[in-house]
């Protein structure tokens, strides 16, 4: 990365300065969230032998995203995009919800494949409302805090390292809550860390891409954040104004 061409500066020190592709990405981040779930949660596929989640797939995209967020543009505004995301998926849970029950016209065949597909229960939408997030903020958290610790180096460490935690979060707040009592505890337990080890196994594989979209996006917007003095707390989405 050229140096010159890239400075450091705290997140409380941005302000309201403009930003070349901040909006965009929270954008891409939203919609990939709610793709996830919406296209990708209720499909099961089996690959080689191994059946996985659909949603899987569009695991990397969101991560790559989410440590993008973090990295060039600092926790408060990584934070804002979880919020968006979050009230994002609540209002398609709650559309979800109102588009199935609408009583369907008479002759309309297709009232079954709706409620298989968009007819998820309150259980997994609260499961997976809460532990979304829950472990992006922790992912974020420990991404901006490892790179305080480290100047700014390692950034393999700080993602790989975030995403053990992030989705350690995740996995142990979504399957317990969704599924307890309807699975064997086996079963959960199994299921848990399979897809934690796969999600961590994903980040580190897209390393190489994490660099190299950071790396241009750094140098694009001219600005590397560091969150000195930031407020970590979750329970906000404001971002500091300078």
């Amino acid at each position: 990365m050229d140096d010159k061409a890239v400075q450091r500066i705290g997140a409380g020190a941005l302000g309201a300065r403009p930003l070349r592709y901040y909006d965009f990405f929270m954008a891409a981040f939203v919609a990939i969230l709610l793709l996830s779930n919406l296209i990708g949660a209720a499909k099961l596929s089996t690959l080689g032998g191994v059946t996985f989640g659909a949603g899987i797939l569009f695991f990397p995209l969101g991560y790559v995203l989410g440590d993008l967020l973090t990295e060039v543009y600092g926790y408060a505004r990584a934070r804002r995009c979880v919020w968006a995301g979050f009230a994002a998926m609540l209002f398609m849970a709650l559309m979800s919800w109102v588009v199935v029950a609408l009583p369907p016209a008479a002759g309309w065949p297709d009232q079954a494949a709706y409620e298989a597909v968009f007819g998820s229960t309150w259980r997994i939408v609260f499961a997976s409302l809460i532990a979304f997030w829950a472990g992006e903020l922790a992912n974020s958290f420990v991404l901006a805090r490892m790179k305080l610790l480290t100047q700014g180096r390692h950034l393999w460490m700080r993602t790989i390292g975030s995403t053990i935690v992030g989705q350690g979060v995740d996995s142990l707040l979504f399957y317990p809550l969704a599924f307890y009592g309807d699975w064997t505890n086996a079963q959960v337990a199994t299921v848990m860390v399979t897809n934690w080890a796969m999600k961590v196994g994903w980040e580190a594989i897209l390393t190489p891409v994490t660099y190299a979209v950071v790396g241009f996006v750094k140098r694009r917007e001219g600005l590397d954040i560091y969150d000195e003095g930031t407020n970590f707390t979750p329970f906000r989405a404001s971002i500091p104004q300078g």
